[in-house]
């Protein structure tokens, strides 16, 4: 079944979208920094929401192979496909039936969208580009459960799974500076190719999802030191605003430079200290001793709820009432309101009539990850010393 909401977690979620939201705005209605730092770097609300799916999914796989249980993969596939296609679908029958209204331009070719490889090579600028995380996302939920039944079968201890967990966020380090060298340097004339090959590619991003990760290793698998963590929720909240301040200055200040093209050190490393960054906000959000538990921010649990139907809506809803305050001289802050509320409204909606329904069929259908327990057996591998 669903688990209780953490209000924790809501609250950063609700910061996630909210950032992406900032962004969005500057860079697509106002094309001016209305929301200061936050319209040059709210697109890190993307890199939250990475940390967020990375423990959450995580949480739940390796939740249960810590009490020994069984996973059935056709039972994690169909729940986070009817978690997340249904409003996806929605959402894109709209783009490629009312392009005009929906943004204005064609979005790329359908087979690339229904295989969630839409984020390849793409280009800034095309209709319902910001599918790019979905496509990266969905591509993390396939092959982690894959990733995790290989460990348990050939044996993996803790150790060794740590070793991997490093091993593939050496892996995007690397894969990110090879890259760079190729299309992060304005005097190669090459700097085009930085976000169709480096920001939007899976390669590049898939790193983020593992700090997430890391977090439910440690719940499930350190629960000593776990529960040592969790009596610092305190600190570990502020620890997380400085190091996610630390990373907001570098993107603001280093992320790119006019001229100059991408610095080495932002793109090489910048992605996976975000995430880290994020990551110790998520560990503590989890803690019942830090504010991210017990300050409760109005609003922040709908719109984390709503969330997932307000970032695949979002810019529609901005192109849509953006042309219409055009024509009729509305004023920007007026038009503010109403792009926000209008987002915030259609994610509601889409939550209510196609998320909501979906995910009580999910409980209904597939109401646990795993198999139901056989006498004699369980799990082995990656929970033993």
């Amino acid at each position: 079944m669903t688990p209780l909401r953490s209000n924790g977690l809501d609250t950063l979620r609700a910061l996630a979208i909210v950032l992406v939201f900032t962004y969005h705005y500057s860079v697509f209605v106002s094309a001016e920094p209305s929301f200061g730092w936050a319209s040059t770097a709210g697109w890190i609300g993307v890199d939250l929401f990475f940390v967020l799916s990375g423990y959450l999914i995580g949480n739940q796989v390796l939740s249960g192979l810590a009490q020994r249980r069984q996973l059935s993969l056709a039972t994690f596939y169909a729940r986070r496909a009817l978690r997340t296609w249904p409003v996806f679908w929605v959402v894109l029958t709209a783009y490629f039936l009312l392009p005009s209204i929906m943004g204005g331009r064609p979005p790329p070719a359908l087979w690339k969208f229904l295989t969630f490889t839409q984020n390849y090579q793409l280009q800034p600028g095309t209709a319902f580009s910001h599918a790019w995380s979905l496509c990266i996302e969905e591509q993390f939920y396939l092959v982690l459960p894959l990733t995790v039944l290989i460990a348990m079968r050939v044996g993996t201890r803790r150790y060794q799974a740590w070793l991997l967990l490093l091993a593939l966020l050496a892996t995007g380090i690397v894969a990110r500076g090879v890259l760079w060298s190729i299309h992060g340097r304005a005097d190669m004339g090459a700097t085009p190719g930085y976000y169709p090959h480096i920001y939007y590619a899976t390669l590049c991003r898939f790193d983020e999802f593992l700090p997430g990760i890391a977090v439910a290793m440690l719940k499930n698998f350190h629960p000593g030191l776990w529960l040592r963590l969790m009596a610092r929720g305190s600190t570990l909240f502020w620890a997380g605003v400085a190091a996610v301040a630390l990373a907001i200055y570098g993107v603001v200040s280093h992320f790119s430079a006019d001229g100059d093209g991408y610095p080495f050190f932002m793109t090489v490393f910048g992605y996976s200290c975000i995430a880290a960054a994020f990551s110790v906000l998520v560990a503590s959000a989890l803690s019942e001793g830090s504010p991210l538990h017990f300050v409760r921010i109005p609003g922040a649990s709908p719109i984390a709820r709503w969330s997932y139907s307000i970032y695949l809506s979002h810019k529609a809803v901005a192109f849509m009432l953006d042309r219409f305050a055009q024509q009729h001289a509305i004023g920007p802050w007026f038009e503010l309101l109403a792009i926000a509320a209008g987002s915030v409204a259609v994610g509601a909606l889409l939550y209510r009539l196609v998320e909501l329904p979906f995910m009580k069929l999910r409980d209904r259908r597939f109401p646990s990850l795993f198999r139901a327990p056989q006498p004699g057996t369980g799990a082995q591998g990656a929970t033993n010393a």
